[in-house]
This record gives C-alpha cells, sequence and structure tokens, in this order.
C-alpha cells in the first residue's frame, strides 16, 4: 500500500441487508444500483466491486458512470458461473466442451464489461472447478482445462489482470484451487504477465494457512491483485467483520501487503446480511478497524527492534513489542 490515503471498497450485496432500515417498508428487492447508492453513504468508502453478470445490466459503461456519479470508483469485477445449471460441476472444467466454451466465452464478456465500466480488475473464484467423490474426475485433464481456461481468458484482454480467487471447498467439496500454493504452481504454468492472486483473509484461514506467509509467497511467484479482510473462525468462510477473532494476524497480513508494495484497495468481503446487521455501519466499523491497524503497522515500521528480533526469530520479544504498539507499555 503506498503512503496516499488507503483506498476502501466492499461487497456490493451486503447492501441489500436489513432494507427497512433505508428503505420504505415493501420497498422489495433493492437493485444493484440502489444497493450502491446505499454504500455511498458509508464515510470512507471510495470503491465497489461489481458482480458479473448479476450487477452490470445491459449497459456496462452506463453503470460505470452511475457508480462514478454516486462518488465511487469500480475497483473491479468478480465473475460468476450461476447462470447455467450445468455451471454446478465445472466451469472451465465441464464435463461438457460446450459448456467449459460458455464459461470462458462468458469470462471474456466479463472482461469486457469490466474496461467498459472504467475498471481493469477481473477477479474469478472458480468455486465450481473441483470434485466431490473419489474416481469423479480426470486429475490431471481438468487440471489441463483449468490451466488453459485461464491462459485463454487473460489472453483475452492483456491489459486487463486476471486475479485467481482460490479458497478450500464450496460449493464443492474439492476445489481445484484450494490453496496458496496450488493457485501458485497453476499461475506458474499459465505463464500470463497479467494474472495474479486475491487473497481472502477467511479463506486462507480454513486453508490452514498463515496469511502473512501466503502473501510473501504470493508477492514471491506472482503478484498480489487483490485483498480481501474480513475474520472468522476457520472452519468456513464466515464473512465477520475485520478484526474480531485474529486482529494479530490481520496486522501482520497488512503489514505484508504493505512490504509487497501493494497499492489497490482494501475489498471487505465480509456478510452483514447473514444476521440482519446494518450494513452501513458495519462497513464503517471494518474502515476504522483497518484503519487503526495501518497505524499499528506504521508503528511496528518505525521500530528498529521489530526487524531485529524477526531476523533472531526471537517469538517473546516480537510478541512483547507488537502488545506494546497495540496496548501501551
Amino acid at each position: 500500500m503506498q503512503s496516499t490515503p488507503p483506498r476502501f471498497a466492499t461487497r456490493l450485496n451486503s447492501f441489500a441487508s436489513k432494507p427497512d432500515a433505508y428503505w420504505p417498508a415493501g420497498h422489495g428487492k433493492p437493485t444493484p444500483l440502489q444497493m450502491a447508492e446505499r454504500a455511498a453513504t458509508a464515510e470512507g468508502l471510495t470503491d465497489v466491486d461489481l458482480n458479473y453478470p448479476d450487477h452490470l445490466g445491459p449497459d456496462a459503461r452506463a453503470t460505470g458512470q452511475a457508480i462514478r456519479d454516486l462518488g465511487l470508483s469500480v475497483n473491479g469485477l468478480a465473475m460468476r458461473y450461476y447462470s447455467n445449471p450445468a455451471f454446478k460441476i465445472g466451469a472451465f472444467t465441464n464435463p461438457d466442451p460446450a459448456v467449459r466454451r460458455e464459461a470462458i466465452d462468458l469470462t471474456k464478456r466479463g472482461i469486457d464489461a469490466a474496461r467498459e465500466a472504467g475498471s481493469n480488475l477481473m477477479t474469478i473464484w472458480l468455486g465450481q472447478d473441483g470434485f466431490d467423490y473419489a474416481f469423479q474426475a480426470d486429475y490431471a485433464a481438468v487440471w489441463a482445462q483449468e490451466v488453459e481456461g485461464i491462459r485463454e481468458v487473460a489472453a483475452h484482454d492483456p491489459e486487463c489482470l486476471i486475479s485467481i480467487e482460490y479458497k478450500p471447498n464450496e460449493p464443492r467439496s474439492y476445489s481445484l484451487m484450494p490453496d496458496c500454493a496450488t493457485t501458485l504452481l497453476a499461475l506458474k504454468e499459465v505463464g500470463m504477465p497479467n494474472t495474479g492472486v486475491t487473497l481472502d483473509f477467511a479463506h486462507v484461514l480454513y486453508a490452514d494457512e498463515q496469511p502473512a506467509f501466503a502473501a510473501a509467497l504470493i508477492a514471491r511467484h506472482s503478484r498480489l491483485l487483490g485483498v480481501h479482510l474480513n475474520d472468522g473462525y476457520a472452519k468456513r468462510d464466515d464473512g465477520l467483520m475485520v478484526g474480531a477473532v485474529h486482529s494479530v494476524q490481520t496486522i501482520e497480513l497488512l503489514r505484508e501487503v504493505k512490504r509487497s508494495g501493494f497499492d489497490g484497495p482494501i475489498y471487505f468481503d465480509t456478510f452483514p446480511d447473514l444476521t440482519g446487521l446494518d450494513p452501513v455501519r458495519e462497513c464503517e466499523a471494518n474502515i476504522a478497524t483497518v484503519g487503526r491497524m495501518l497505524r499499528v503497522v506504521e508503528r511496528l515500521d518505525a521500530d528498529n527492534r521489530l526487524s531485529a528480533a524477526i531476523a533472531l526469530q526471537d517469538a517473546v520479544s516480537t510478541q512483547t513489542i507488537v502488545r506494546d504498539v497495540m496496548f501501551g507499555p
């Protein structure tokens, strides 16, 4: 992250939560632009991410301009493979070549829509690409299909960044892109310069990974194109508010992200809609939390003792330093 004020993005669907607090009773399901209008009331929010094709409508350029008219930017688009029920058993790895082609072509249209909406980032979460049973998949074949599918969509527009968001499972029992190392291996095979990785904090936790270590590996072997912050108990994608469970690990991640030179917005992939929280207050709480955490990172980086203690792998000293910066000596 650079020295300019941090940017913050959010999951647009969050702002359908607790609708009666914003819209008149009986308003009905809000449209994407109505959700964006509500999101724009969150103090400190600068960007939104839109799902494709769910949120774009027939005129992506007009949608992007409408978002900007609200005082927000379109950070990027996120692909969703729900338009065809056949995608349930695979998008880029579907056993039907016609369905695979449909998924790839849909992604290319999404990339075009991202550019028209004023963004150059497409995040791809291939949750449907995986398997549920032993003897269900030809592993070598589906791996080759996945790599070739990513390569083809990345080649569609070399100026658009293609970021792979990994997750251990859900909806499939086992995802082809379940963790950091596997995703980096795939991108090495893809071999396209406009590809990278989106790191989702809750996904990393229940992949049994340390978030800052994953970020360091991504910076070494690819590039970090997206940071999705949230929290959880490492058993599923809980989507809790930032720092609610793993505050220290979040701060360590933010420090590593800063060291890597990441300069995009911090994106909140949290789920206030699951329990009916006020999404504006929840978003503002996330922004306030990350703002304070970034100030902790600045103080840690200004303390030469921390780097020295880390170099010695002196856990007692590092924990003491972090504790003193967070809570006072």
